[in-house]
């Protein structure tokens, strides 16, 4: 597989500035008048504000009022709470140590099928819910490619071998083997061929309203 370019860079940390609420709301302008492909010329036109204006807030030079920023907003067609979400985004971190992820029963657990939740990302801006589990397979674990939900889900081989049902398809799964797939699809190991095995689950789908 050839090396693809990202298009974000994964290094890039949140300058300390834009904790500073002129800055946030500056440079969500910026990106929403680049997305929309305008110019400063052009958005200028739209608003009735200056060049230099535009350039200010652009920067975070200077505190825009209200009509300013639902000026902004009719002309970039976007909501007026928009220009605040970096600035009011809660970032979440669970951390848990080895051996410590609660064991719990998904619904349709086997016998012989372990999974521990190593945490749980439910309330957040992004409208998704991610569930991260270690799954362990013992030798007396059942076989049943029939588990289906909602979302997608990552598979990383960490222990053993198994062959794993999606739909059709079968894979073979060795140490560190990736599978992600659309869990809408009947899925599930079908035949266990090296045990015990383990391996990480992450699943990710919309959050419930």
């Amino acid at each position: 597989m050839s090396a693809a370019i990202l298009q974000q860079d994964p290094h890039r940390t949140r300058d300390e500035c834009e904790n500073v609420l002129e800055v946030a709301i500056g440079r969500e302008v910026r990106a929403f008048r680049h997305q929309s492909g305008m110019t400063v010329a052009e958005l200028s036109r739209r608003t009735g504000l200056s060049i230099g204006m535009l350039s200010k807030i652009e920067n975070g030079n200077t505190s825009p009022s209200l009509n300013t920023l639902q000026s902004l907003a009719h002309a970039l067609s976007v909501p007026l709470t928009s220009f605040f979400r970096r600035f009011e985004d809660v970032h979440h971190a669970v951390h848990t140590r080895s051996g410590e992820g609660v064991e719990i029963e998904r619904r349709g657990t086997r016998a012989g099928h372990q999974y521990n939740l190593l945490g749980h990302l439910g309330a957040n801006t992004t409208g998704v819910v991610v569930e991260p589990y270690l799954i362990t397979l013992s030798s007396d674990a059942d076989v049943f490619p029939t588990f289906q939900h909602e979302g997608i889900e990552t598979i990383y081989m960490l222990e053993g071998e198994i062959d794993y049902r999606h739909g059709k398809a079968v894979f073979s799964l060795k140490p560190g083997d990736t599978l992600f797939f659309d869990a809408d699809t009947p899925h599930g190991p079908e035949k266990l061929v090296n045990l015990p095995a383990r391996f990480l689950s992450v699943i990710a789908y919309p959050q419930r309203k």
